[in-house]
């Protein structure tokens, strides 16, 4: 899959990781001025039954409707720029957020205490909560 182009705009670039259901890549927006990441889903049904195929494209498109709704409705989730279906897979595209794998900071099996926690949290918000205040162009502070 690395290298490879979906839908003549969509690049591959690097694996990610790995579900149930598929495997997620970034990849960059060929269509896009300066070619900025975005994530792609790759969503492989593992039956070839044709009533399976049916059902799993009903829940892909439930799946996306969702998506899109919840990345216009909550700015922390990703946005959905786009879904579809190539050679019976299905792919979904979001917006790619920089950051780290939460695995590394969730260790199972591991409890974590209450102040980590707390402090974890509060350090997510303040970090998110500067990049929204600098993306509007706050201008309180000037």
């Amino acid at each position: 899959m690395l290298g490879r182009t979906l839908r003549n705009r969509y690049q591959i670039i690097k694996f990610l990781g790995q579900g149930g259901f598929g495997h997620t890549y970034l990849a960059k927006d060929l269509d896009l001025p300066g070619h900025p990441h975005c994530v792609v889903k790759h969503l492989k049904p593992k039956d070839p039954n044709p009533n399976l195929l049916l059902l799993a494209k009903r829940l892909f498109e439930t799946e996306a409707q969702t998506l899109y709704k919840l990345g216009i409705l909550h700015d922390q989730i990703p946005k959905l720029s786009a879904h579809f279906e190539e050679n019976g897979e299905f792919y979904l595209v979001q917006d790619f957020i920089a950051g780290h794998d939460l695995t590394k900071e969730l260790i199972p099996g591991k409890k974590l205490s209450e102040s980590y926690t707390i402090t974890f949290i509060i350090a997510q918000y303040l970090r998110n909560f500067s990049n929204c205040s600098s993306a509007k162009g706050d201008s309180s502070r000037s």
